[in-house]
């Protein structure tokens, strides 16, 4: 029996902080949180070195306060969502290493009792050593999402992929939540997203990756097994990069 070998040599994975909650709550769930490091300990198994960029919006989103409160400025609120990636970066650190990962948490933010400062070099060095490096607090600075975060730490430490795990299949031509009959699509280039607006990412994170040819897949990570499927290579999620041809699913050759 051949032994199965992850396509990617080294990737990026982008967890939402929602993604640490069950659905339609906050907070941390353990659960939840265990059940992704176990898909994360089986994909880097594989022989993949994985980087995982954490969000917040499962504690506090910055952007909540926008307009509701005039006595915590816009800067401040954004720092405050980077501290709350910290808190879910120490969760998934400690899920990991249950289950015998070697770890690595770093912050953007200097927090020296918790976490190391991200250092490009020293990430580097971790992720070759079959670390787990997660990454937190964004870039360190107000006004940038964790997707462009994330689509700056896949350059920065040459990532093969960015995968976004999300918890839809991929991208589609609506919210699929709002709309059934949304068109879900196999294969995306970066104008055809920032042309018809497609949530996806943020439209800065795009342009980096669509700058330095940085492929994008978007993924549903709750599907069991998605995770490592990915990392195979396999069809799953939306793949965007250059000059791809828009493919819906619907005209995706079966698998």
């Amino acid at each position: 029996m051949t032994e199965e070998v992850a396509n990617y040599k080294r990737i990026v994975l982008k967890l939402s902080g929602e993604s640490f909650a069950r659905s339609g709550e906050r907070g941390i769930s353990m659960e939840e949180v265990v059940h992704i490091s176990g898909q994360v300990k089986q994909a880097q198994e594989l022989g993949c070195e994985i980087a995982v960029v954490i969000g917040g919006g499962n504690i506090l989103r910055g952007a909540q306060f926008t307009n509701q409160n005039a006595s915590i400025q816009e800067a401040t609120a954004h720092y405050m969502g980077m501290l709350a990636t910290v808190i879910n970066g120490l969760a998934l650190q400690d899920a990991l290493e249950s289950l015998g990962c070697q770890t690595r948490l770093m912050s953007a933010i200097r927090m020296d009792g918790v976490s190391e400062p991200y250092l490009r070099r020293r990430a580097h060095r971790h992720l070759e050593k079959g670390r787990i490096t997660i990454l937190a607090a964004g870039t360190g600075g107000p006004f940038v999402t964790t997707d462009t975060a994330a689509a700056l730490r896949s350059l920065e430490l040459e990532a093969d992929i960015l995968m976004k795990a999300t918890r839809v299949d991929g991208v589609y031509s609506e919210d699929p939540e709002k709309n059934p009959h949304a068109v879900m699509y196999r294969n995306l280039d970066y104008n055809t997203v920032l042309e018809r607006g497609l949530k996806v990412m943020d439209s800065t994170a795009i342009a980096h990756c669509m700058e330095h040819r940085m492929p994008i897949l978007v993924f549903n990570f709750q599907k069991e097994g998605n995770i490592q499927r990915a990392v195979l290579g396999e069809r799953v999620g939306t793949l965007i990069q250059t000059n791809s041809e828009v493919v819906e699913a619907s005209e995706a050759p079966a698998v």
